[in-house]
């Protein structure tokens, strides 16, 4: 009787391995092109509910396979996940970095096993990238986005005297930063303020929040411990790097009675909901569905041994770095309606 006990326990343990097993295997016995993908963090609003919807629409028109796993933040889980993929056989690997940093160990891995590889949204360095023939990156210009949002506060600023708070000609501002390292949260926190020095208005930064996940909830707990801070009601403008951070933002200031300018990057739905609602003074457009379009149609190209771009209309920079960027649009309550 004990025996048939253990029988039955080992023939329930080993079932669903086995399932699990058959079905991750690439699909060698056509010429259906299998990519192993992943997403950094499902809990980020822009990757997982803009970008990853795309990749696996995309993949299905193209008539490919898409394996897409969650990397959790952590980039030791993407290495192990990457070393799966190339386990299985996959044709191509669609990576979206958890750190920057760690581009070099990626591209390794590839190389090593000769599988082309697309980087998509985090950028590896121009060494790391030349490190490997069959390596390309899909993204943004990551400065452009901070550009164009400063643009649109310079241009609220002007033809807004109400916005001097205090009325000392200085913006008194606060920022939502993002991943610290990462290229977009960089060159965006960056650029954004230096927008206003340019046009010759001196700016006061009041406080900066770091968010490794660009958390909504992280936004929102930030934000109202800012309005209650020693600073609170000198706050003149707020500044988030991307939108799920903006939401947790307007959430706090709605909590708190306070209506403060804000602006954000990514243009997901619920931004232009807030722009229509007056809760949101800009954005700017982050193309993912494109972004994620360019990542498969040069992932399925190179798979097939094709020329990254052979037959789109993506156009790879001439700079060494090997990239497709997918240009920014600003939003504001003048046009958005035309991204709805």
């Amino acid at each position: 009787m004990k025996k048939a006990i253990l029988f039955t326990l080992i023939i329930m343990m080993v079932m669903p391995l086995a399932g699990i097993f058959a079905s991750g295997q690439a699909d060698s016995g056509s010429d259906k092109v299998v990519i192993g993908a992943n997403i950094y963090n499902f809990q980020d609003n822009f990757m997982n509910g803009v970008m990853k919807p795309v990749l696996e629409s995309y993949a299905a028109e193209l008539a490919a396979e898409i394996q897409i796993v969650d990397s959790e933040g952590q980039q030791a889980t993407l290495n192990n996940q990457v070393d799966i993929f190339i386990t299985k056989g996959v044709d191509v690997l669609a990576i979206n970095l958890a750190d920057p940093a760690s581009a070099q160990s990626i591209i390794d891995k590839a190389k090593k096993a000769d599988i082309p590889l697309i980087l998509f949204n985090k950028e590896g360095s121009k060494e790391a990238m030349a490190s490997y023939d069959k390596v390309w990156y899909v993204g943004t210009d990551s400065a452009e986005s901070g550009i164009i949002q400063g643009q649109m506060m310079v241009a609220d600023w002007k033809a807004n005297a109400k916005m001097d708070l205090n009325g000392d000609g200085v913006v008194q501002y606060v920022m939502l930063k993002g991943e610290p390292g990462h290229p977009d949260a960089e060159a965006r926190t960056k650029e954004s303020v230096k927008a206003f020095t340019d046009a010759g208005i001196k700016v006061e930064q009041l406080a900066l929040e770091a968010d490794p996940n660009w958390s909504t909830q992280h936004g929102n707990d930030k934000m109202a411990a800012w309005l209650t801070s020693s600073f609170g009601k000198s706050i003149e403008l707020v500044i988030c790097n991307n939108d799920g951070m903006a939401f947790g933002a307007i959430t706090a200031m709605k909590a708190a009675g306070v209506r403060l300018p804000i602006y954000s990057v990514d243009a997901l739905d619920q931004a232009l909901t807030h722009i229509a609602e007056g809760e949101l003074d800009g954005t700017v457009l982050n193309d993912g569905k494109n972004q994620a379009k360019a990542t498969l149609d040069l992932a399925v190209n190179v798979a097939k041994g094709k020329a990254p771009t052979a037959g789109t209309n993506w156009k790879l920079t001439t700079d060494g770095s090997k990239a497709v960027r997918v240009a920014y649009v600003g939003v504001t309550p003048k046009n958005y309606q035309e991204f709805r």
